[in-house]
C-alpha cells in the first residue's frame, strides 16, 4: 500500500508596513514604499520562511509587495500576477474609515465596494479567478499580496461569500495559511491565519 501524497498548501504574506497601513489610510492602487519597519519585516519573514520549499512563489506587482517578496529572500524565482492587486479603492483611495464612514454611516467596503473604483462583485470574481489558479498547482505556492484582497482571498478560497472576509482581520507582515480539512480537496480551510511572530 504506498503513501497518498499531502495536499498542498498556500502561503499567503500581508506585506510590511508602508505609511498608510501604519495610519490606516486606504491604500489600494497607491504604489507606496515600505517603511524601515516593514521592511525588518520582510527580513522577518524570509527567516521564517526559509525552511519552506515551493514549487511557485507569486506577487502582487505593487511594491510594497514585491519589496516584501524581494527582502525575504523569494524575488528570484517569483512571477508578478496582477490579480494579487489591492482592492481599488477608487474616491476613497487614501482616506481612513472613519473619515470616510462621516461622510458615509453605512458604508461597508466589503458589500458597497469604493465609488469610482473596484466593486465588491469586481474583487470576488478576480479573487475567484486565482483561487482557480491555485487549485491548478499541485505543490506548495507563497503568495505576496496586500490586507483586503488577501481577506477577500481566504473567503472565496473556502467559498465562502466575500462579506465574510470583514471578519478576518490581517496584520502587515503577517503569514497565513490556505489548505484543506482532512487532506481532503473537497473541504477547503484556513489552516493558519494572521502569524505575525
Amino acid at each position: 500500500m504506498g503513501f497518498s501524497k499531502p495536499v498542498p498548501v498556500v502561503y499567503l504574506v500581508r506585506h510590511g508596513e508602508t505609511e498608510w497601513s501604519r495610519s490606516g489610510q486606504h491604500t489600494g492602487l497607491t504604489d507606496l514604499p515600505l517603511t524601515a519597519e516593514g521592511e525588518a519585516a520582510a527580513l522577518r519573514l524570509g527567516e521564517r520562511l526559509r525552511a519552506v520549499s515551493f514549487a511557485r512563489v507569486l506577487s502582487s506587482p505593487l511594491q510594497r509587495a514585491w519589496r516584501t517578496c524581494e527582502l525575504a529572500g523569494f524575488a528570484a524565482t517569483a512571477q508578478r500576477n496582477s490579480d494579487l492587486v489591492e482592492w481599488d479603492y477608487g474616491q476613497y483611495e487614501g482616506r481612513k474609515t472613519k473619515e470616510i464612514k462621516a461622510d458615509n454611516p453605512g458604508w461597508d467596503l466589503f458589500r458597497d465596494g469604493g465609488p469610482g473604483g473596484e466593486t465588491a462583485a469586481a474583487v470576488a470574481a478576480r479573487a475567484d479567478r486565482f483561487v482557480a489558479q491555485l487549485r491548478a498547482i499541485d505543490e506548495d505556492v507563497l503568495v505576496f499580496s496586500s490586507g483586503h484582497f488577501s481577506r477577500v482571498l481566504a473567503a472565496r478560497w473556502c467559498g465562502l461569500e466575500l462579506t465574510f472576509a470583514r471578519y478576518l482581520l490581517l496584520g502587515t507582515g503577517s503569514i497565513s495559511i490556505l489548505g484543506y480539512d482532512h487532506d481532503d480537496r473537497s473541504e477547503p480551510a484556513i489552516r493558519r491565519w494572521n502569524q505575525t511572530s
